[in-house]
């Protein structure tokens, strides 16, 4: 009964670490806030200044860091089941740059600039984002399909894509002006930069549809998982259950990245920590990998905005830094 019990112990106690992370990065910034203070502030009793603060910046920023680290987390995980391969992520494999690249042409073309980006063009982005998406997609399976997919060539194609895509994306930066370029640059290598509740709303759908989803779905990645031969004898749909699990990552990937720009490893790392603490069976992977996801960017959000205040280190560098090493570790123990 106790080893029953434990993936669900363990992910309660993500979830409350989650939630001691979120209460902790409320009292943190340039701007200390103390407990107290954010309790009457949540009571109606703060001040005006706390009040600014706490709900025009730091909760749907902090929102975000949750939604955008869950989707992440739960996209790598579904690309380390389809693919079979370990070091899938949407950031290594070149998905988050398609959609980096989508979001930029989208911006430059149809708003002219990243500042003048208004109410209907942040609850569009994601669309663009999921075009670019699944482009990319597309073409790092198309390139990388020589009688099967293997993980190195996998890995390789996709970073010669994501190097592709990057080379497009200072293209379109160069033609910015220096403002804009700067906010792009930003904004490209992981900065959650929409802090108001509009971004927020703009990938909540998302979220909230796609994981579920792909959580109901997540008994035919544990099929796929024994192989095409094997999961076809079984009765599954293989190629319909592949191509819908894959548009479920992708599409997570890119609504994620039209809102916290282009956020690598955490797609990686999150889901083989939680492997390690639940188990393989992806109906306890995917939501453990949503809490590891969410629990994690919001660490790494944390450290972002504090570590050298008031200056702030955009959250995928954290991330990089942090998921680099790991990623490097799990290269060399691919065969």
């Amino acid at each position: 009964m106790a080893a029953k019990n434990k993936p669900f112990i363990i992910m309660m106690i993500l979830f409350l670490l989650i939630l001691v992370t979120f209460f902790t990065s409320l009292n943190l910034g340039h701007i200390r806030i103390g407990p107290l203070d954010v309790l009457k502030t949540f009571l109606g009793a703060g001040t005006a200044q706390d009040q600014l603060v706490l709900f025009d910046f730091r909760l749907p920023r902090m929102t975000i860091a949750l939604l955008i680290g869950a989707g992440l987390a739960v996209s790598g995980a579904i690309l380390q089941g389809v693919s079979q391969n370990g070091l899938a992520d949407p950031g290594i494999l070149g998905i988050n740059a398609g959609a980096g690249l989508a979001v930029v042409m989208f911006i430059f073309f149809f708003q002219g600039t990243m500042t003048a980006v208004g109410t209907f063009s942040i609850f569009i982005m994601p669309l663009f984002a999921l075009i670019g998406g699944i482009g990319a997609a597309f073409l790092i399976y198309t390139l990388a399909w020589k009688q099967g997919v293997t993980p190195v060539r996998l890995i390789l194609v996709g970073i010669g894509v994501n190097a592709a895509f990057g080379a497009g994306l200072i293209i379109f930066q160069l033609r910015m002006n220096p403002t804009d370029f700067m906010q792009a640059t930003i904004w490209l290598s992981g900065s959650i930069w929409g802090t108001n509740w509009k971004f927020v709303l703009s990938v909540l759908p998302w979220i909230i549809f796609l994981i579920p989803l792909a959580i109901y779905k997540a008994r035919y990645l544990n099929i796929l998982n024994l192989g095409d031969h094997v999961a076809t004898g079984l009765g599954a749909a293989v190629e319909k259950e592949r191509r819908t699990l894959l548009f479920i990552a992708v599409a997570l990937a890119g609504s994620c990245v039209a809102v916290g720009g282009g956020i690598s490893f955490l797609g990686l790392v999150s889901p083989h920590l939680a492997r390690r603490l639940v188990g393989a069976k992806h109906q306890l992977l995917l939501p453990a990998s949503a809490l590891m996801g969410a629990l994690l960017l919001s660490i790494a959000d944390m450290i972002g905005r504090n570590l050298l205040a008031p200056s702030e280190i955009p959250v995928g560098l954290v991330v990089s830094a942090l998921g680099a090493p790991y990623f490097i570790y799990l290269l060399i123990k691919v065969d």
